[in-house]
């Protein structure tokens, strides 16, 4: 990503992931960091991430202002930045340069699926927006068969104790008395597809995420599995949105 205007070269470091800001005075200090071929040790010099080539240990630094991932998330591992006992979804990135990245949106520690991993606070807001009413869909296991009339229930809204009914559901590849369907919600509450199913008297007994949006979970990645966001699906999220 393009990043417009100058900034300290210990920020730049410190945002790619290279250190805190005392970590790199110090590899500035051992002279491993280069600016267009000329050794740089001050942690104030201006650089322009356009322009300047950045090497540190002969390896470049590429700078990017903002960072996509599309993350399969794995049960057991819970949305937060940090945790002081479970595994965070982001320790599943380990080849994530910014600090600043954060799930966007939650999914239980049990739920598996598509989770989106970025510092893009604008895009996550609209995302998240209950304004936006982005399509979220889900592939869900049940404990009970599933009967004709609490699908028609879900499908218009159900009651599950908040001010209003849910948002009208859309449920496909359900056979009747199954046991197993996808759900496309609109909102996105608290453990809201849950909700949605214990207030038809049913249990979710496995959860998995497949969309958000125009985001797709890549069918290649097993549980645990990252990769990078392409242009195109970052373009079409921002369109989307």
């Amino acid at each position: 990503m393009a990043v417009m205007g100058k900034i300290r070269l210990d920020k730049y470091l410190a945002d790619m992931g290279l250190g805190t800001r005392s970590e790199v005075k110090k590899l500035l200090k051992s002279k491993q960091v280069t600016i267009n071929g000329e050794t740089a040790t001050k942690p104030e010099l201006k650089v322009d991430p356009e322009t300047d080539e950045i090497l540190s240990s002969g390896e470049r630094v590429v700078y990017e202002d903002f960072e996509y991932y599309m993350l399969n998330k794995p049960q057991g591992v819970v949305s937060a930045t940090e945790d002081s006992r479970d595994k965070t979804v982001l320790d599943c990135i380990p080849s994530k340069k910014r600090k600043d990245l954060f799930p966007v949106g939650r999914l239980d520690r049990d739920t598996e699926g598509l989770l989106l991993i970025t510092n893009d606070g604008a895009l996550a807001h609209r995302l998240l927006s209950p304004k936006k009413h982005v399509d979220k869909t889900y592939f869900v296991r049940l404990r009970d068969e599933l009967s004709e009339e609490d699908c028609k229930k879900l499908c218009e809204g159900v009651d599950i104790g908040e001010k209003n009914l849910t948002m009208p559901a859309e449920i496909t590849e359900y056979e009747p008395e199954g046991r197993q369907c996808f759900i496309t919600i609109r909102e996105g509450k608290f453990h809201q597809v849950k909700r949605m199913f214990a207030a038809v008297g049913n249990e979710v007994l496995y959860l998995k995420r497949l969309s958000m949006g125009s985001l797709i979970l890549d069918e290649t990645l097993q549980p645990g599995q990252y990769r990078k966001l392409s242009e195109e699906e970052i373009e079409r999220l921002k369109n989307n949105a």
